[in-house]
């Protein structure tokens, strides 16, 4: 009885292994790299005490770019001196990130669910900026951690 139920449980186990890749989900396509393309995915997932350390560095130069929609903006606020994208795959890189393909740029939205501040962030490394980061946490873990906001009172696109 023993033997057939661990001969049994063997051929599941092959079955399921087998069937595995016919089920499995691409997570590139999912976060938007749908063509899988590898360079596109160098920039660096920070968190909110990256940046915080960051801000505090008035020599770290760093860039802070929201990717949110307008309703969270006004219902959460910005990180202060963080500019603001029309959206996050239709912003001009030329018009809205610095000409200086070095600077420091950190991208985020609302929450760790959210990817457009992963597909603004894959737009700027097509571009060729080289310190591309993505503060996952989003708005809501720069409140959670009791980091500052501001409210968005006028439209602050770009390098403003």
């Amino acid at each position: 009885m023993t033997i057939r139920f661990l001969s049994m449980m063997l051929a599941v186990g092959t079955i399921l292994a087998a069937a595995a890749p016919a089920r499995a989900f691409d997570l590139s396509k999912m976060l938007g790299n749908p063509n899988q393309d590898q360079a596109l995915d160098t920039f660096k997932l920070i968190h909110v005490s990256d940046l915080a350390a960051s801000v505090a560095n008035p020599q770290s130069g760093v860039q802070i770019y929201d990717a949110n929609l307008p309703d969270t903006r006004a219902e959460y606020g910005i990180i202060p001196g963080a500019h603001l994208l029309l959206s996050a795959d239709g912003y001009s890189v030329a018009q809205t990130l610095p000409s200086n393909k070095d600077s420091k740029l950190v991208f985020y939205c609302k929450n760790t669910q959210c990817m457009a501040s992963h597909e603004a962030a894959r737009r700027a490394v097509g571009a060729g900026y080289k310190d591309v980061n993505v503060m996952s946490d989003g708005i809501l873990g720069w409140k959670k951690a009791g980091q500052p906001t501001v409210a968005v009172s006028e439209p602050k696109v770009g390098n403003s």
